[in-house]
């Protein structure tokens, strides 16, 4: 009942914060959020009230009837936007601003997946891979033909909580250090983004000008989300394709590894559109008017780690 009310709180937050810019698309993006968030709570609650009923406690570790943890896995996976139940994340993110897309793509994702942690014995283990690696295969999948950021990086969140759920079912650590690493390059991405005002696809294109330093290190970083090897994104799928062949589980490995492959492409897409091509006509006046751009303090660091935090993979995933 606690974790409930938590989660409910944590809903209704921030709702106001999606509302915020008073357009009709954000009023359409916190309907749509509310609606299926509380559609997931309204679950949360059914599902334990009838483990409630079957064995007369109310805990969340020791969840035993059959129904129930079916019942309560679908209902995290549907607040987390994980495929099959991930088609309100993109248009939810498409409506709010960047920094509150930020805060849905990370803070959002830690309440469901602390319950996830919680009942991690009891989970069914053949649908949370299943899950897993349909949500790995969706997010690459549905990326490709996006030409919103904002869009392509929920794509990008519903695969890496792919590999978040079949981490979390092999072993804790690996499930901690990959959020961990998920929440680092994702917070990079959006506020890269969000200093060069870059929207679409064909705004990376006169992104250069305007910060040189910052445009590289934004393209490694999407290298990174990848999961190119000399890079820190590589390091959570190392491990966790390590852990999947010590189980025995090499057609699950080749799946995802498999199913990985489009999100690798609508990434480097995105890095040949910036560095390669240029529109003919960047604006349609003659000089580019250009803002002083803002850097927070906490970019500079951020940018460091999510390229360059691979050899500390035995120390993060301790």
């Amino acid at each position: 009942l606690l974790a409930w009310l938590g989660l409910e709180l944590n809903t209704l937050s921030i709702l106001p914060m999606i509302i915020k810019p008073h357009h009709p698309r954000a009023t359409k993006a916190a309907t749509k959020y509310f609606l299926i968030q509380a559609a997931a709570a309204a679950l949360i609650l059914f599902s334990s009230t009838l483990n409630a009923w079957q064995t007369g406690h109310w805990s969340i570790t020791n969840i035993s009837t059959p129904a129930a943890t079916v019942t309560i896995t679908i209902a995290i996976m549907l607040k987390l936007g994980i495929a099959p139940t991930h088609a309100w994340y993109p248009e939810v993110l498409q409506g709010a601003t960047m920094n509150t897309a930020l805060i849905l793509s990370t803070w959002q994702k830690l309440a469901p997946l602390t319950l996830l942690y919680l009942m991690k014995n009891s989970l069914p283990n053949s649908l949370i891979l299943t899950i897993g690696a349909l949500s790995i295969l969706v997010g690459g999948w549905a990326g490709l033909n996006q030409t919103q950021t904002r869009k392509i990086m929920a794509m990008s969140s519903i695969a890496h909580m792919g590999w978040l759920i079949i981490a979390l079912n092999m072993s804790l650590d690996i499930a901690t250090m990959t959020l961990a690493v998920y929440i680092l390059l994702t917070t990079t991405m959006f506020t890269s983004f969000n200093i060069t005002t870059t929207k679409t696809l064909a705004d990376l294109g006169v992104t250069w000008p305007q910060s040189p330093v910052l445009f590289v290190i934004m393209l490694i970083t999407l290298l990174s989300l990848g999961g190119l090897p000399p890079l820190t994104g590589f390091a959570p799928k190392w491990l966790i394709l390590t852990s999947l062949c010590h189980t025995k589980l090499f057609m699950l490995s080749v799946m995802i590894v498999i199913a990985s492959l489009p999100s690798l492409f609508f990434y480097i897409r995105m890095t040949y559109l910036a560095t390669l091509t240029a529109p003919p006509n960047t604006t349609n006046a003659q000089h580019k008017w250009r803002h002083k751009m803002s850097h927070p303090w906490a970019l500079g660091p951020t940018m460091v780690m999510a390229g360059l935090l691979l050899p500390l993979t035995p120390l993060m995933a301790t």
